[in-house]
């Protein structure tokens, strides 16, 4: 036992401690050091010099995160922007009202921060022999992360150009790719990944150790993940209920909302969580971290008693409320009471018997009375309790969970002519959310069970594009903006531009990216004004 804690510290400290060691890789190993300390060609000779340069590969993810989940969660239709007042944050508003234009903000940091991981992947590729066990772990972890960038610029920019090697001063202006190119790319990272057997494999569903970086079944559900956004259900199916039949991962048997929090970091369910959060009042201000003090409740706005003042972390800023839409879904699929609705969201009624009340003479921006419940932040998910700037939790963030394999691989085994496949995939979940299993499923089914279970975990947005549903779904988001108080629902702000148009089938090359680099064109129905 003291063996294993020793090892799992080792890891932590690989993935904290040197990552911020290594966060200014780039220029540290592109400059030739003075004396004996030699340049980027004399580093990545050693196990633990790749190690380093995988937990800044990790730590480059890391900084991506916030852009990258704010952004896709707010151009779907879970949820409003939310946040103190109008304005309170721009660039997050346009998105979730599709009124941006190429110099939206956090388009930019998704778009950089994703060739900040190829860089940092490319560096261990090209640079690290492979000529150890850890040197070919390294190097098929690189290709994963690689091919897991590749995947967000093909299904958010579709036109993004590829880069699949560290550039020579004279290529730094890269032009545009094609989908094809980047999907060519993405199953072919993936593929040797997987291919290399390098990747380990948890030893059960139980081995936390094993599963706090990418594993062999991880790499496999994305490469089943880029099969079926190309419509290859065949592949997809075969791959996919390889990840299933493995039986390393499962569905969490606790209550339900608890496996998002920290107590419950790389649990069964946990595919794949960023780098690895620490409850370490040492490491508190090196952890800090602005995820879930956006996420939380307008707290400020309310009155807490009983349960909810005793378990909720205040100090946090109330973007990204669901919406009514999301609530009805539940309702619709599962009733008032549903399990699995009860520990998702809840209504005004269930938050005043929770302990929380808007204040009177509140009003809560971007809200019409509903409000996230599964990912609240507690006080026991803290590092800190800082309820003056909530940000120092050490609940991991999550990027896949096993039940979006289970649906994943329901979605590929039905159009693949297995429904039987389908039904055992979709009946886990179902059979969890402590709802009665189907005797047959549809795409429908799927589509619905999908938008409950995943619901603001980053997946919807690229989900409904894919599936030709966002117009329908996202074509009036942003006409109006309701806030919520203790006299109910109003409807105070609107505009007269808003909504998914066919140009938002693709996301803009970022106005910096156009202005810098002559050889990159923009997307199709995309001005710099637009």
């Amino acid at each position: 036992m003291i063996l294993r804690i020793m090892r799992k510290n080792i890891i932590y400290s690989l993935l904290l401690v040197v990552a911020a060691l290594f966060a200014g890789c780039e220029s540290r190993l592109d400059i030739a050091k003075h004396g004996n300390m030699g340049g980027q060609d004399d580093f990545y000779q050693t196990d633990e010099q790749t190690e380093q340069a995988v937990a800044s590969m990790y730590s480059s993810l890391k900084g991506l995160y916030y852009n990258w989940f704010f952004t896709k969660n707010v151009l779907s239709d879970d949820v409003w922007c939310g946040g103190g007042q109008r304005g309170d944050n721009t660039s997050l508003e346009q998105l979730n009202e599709y009124t941006y234009g190429t110099d939206n903000g956090m388009i930019q940091g998704v778009f950089s921060g994703l060739y900040g991981l190829i860089y940092q992947s490319n560096l261990v590729i090209e640079k690290v022999t492979g000529d150890t066990p850890v040197k070919k772990r390294s190097i098929a972890e690189a290709k994963f992360f690689r091919a897991w960038a590749n995947f967000e610029l093909v299904t958010l920019w579709g036109t993004a150009p590829l880069v699949d090697h560290l550039l020579e001063p004279g290529e730094y202006r890269q032009g545009n790719s094609t989908s094809e190119a980047l999907w060519a790319a993405v199953e072919s990272d993936l593929n040797d990944a997987i291919s290399m057997n390098a990747l380990p494999s948890k030893k059960n569903k139980d081995d936390q150790e094993t599963g706090m970086r990418v594993t062999q079944e991880v790499a496999k559900a994305y490469l089943g993940k880029a099969y079926l956004f190309q419509k290859k259900y065949q592949e997809a199916a075969i791959v996919l209920n390889e990840v299933v039949d493995s039986k390393k991962y499962d569905l969490f048997r606790g209550d339900y909302d608890m496996q998002f929090h920290a107590v419950n970091n790389n649990n069964c369910e946990s595919m794949l969580e960023l780098l690895q959060w620490r409850n370490d009042q040492e490491q508190t201000w090196s952890q800090y971290d602005m995820t879930f003090l956006m996420q939380g409740w307008r707290t400020a706005y309310f009155n807490m008693s009983g349960t909810a003042a005793n378990e909720i972390a205040q100090g946090t800023y109330g973007f990204l409320n669901p919406r009514k839409s999301l609530y009805d879904a539940f309702v619709k699929a599962e009733g008032p009471d549903g399990y699995r609705l009860k520990h998702t969201m809840l209504n005004e009624s269930q938050m005043a018997e929770y302990g929380a009340k808007v204040s009177p003479g509140m009003a809560v921006y971007g809200c019409e009375g509903y409000f996230m419940f599964k990912n609240r932040p507690l006080k026991s998910d803290c590092i800190m309790d800082a309820s003056y700037f909530q940000g120092f939790q050490y609940t991991d963030r999550r990027i896949m969970r096993y039940a979006e394999v289970l649906l994943l691989a329901a979605e590929a085994n039905l159009q693949a002519g297995q429904p039987d496949k389908a039904l055992y995939d979709i009946n886990q979940i179902r059979e969890r959310a402590r709802e009665t299993p189907l005797t047959s499923v549809t795409l429908d089914d799927i589509k619905t069970e999908k938008r409950l279970e995943l619901c603001l975990e980053s997946v919807r947005y690229q989900d409904l594009v894919r599936w030709g549903d966002a117009e329908a779904a996202l074509g009036t988001q942003g006409k109006q903006i309701p806030n919520f108080s203790s006299k109910g629902v109003s409807w105070d702000y609107t505009n007269s531009s808003y909504g998914f148009q066919n140009k938002h089938k693709l996301l803009p090359i970022p106005l910096k990216e156009i202005e810098l680099n002559p050889n990159i064109k923009q997307n199709d129905g995309w001005t710099i004004s637009q």
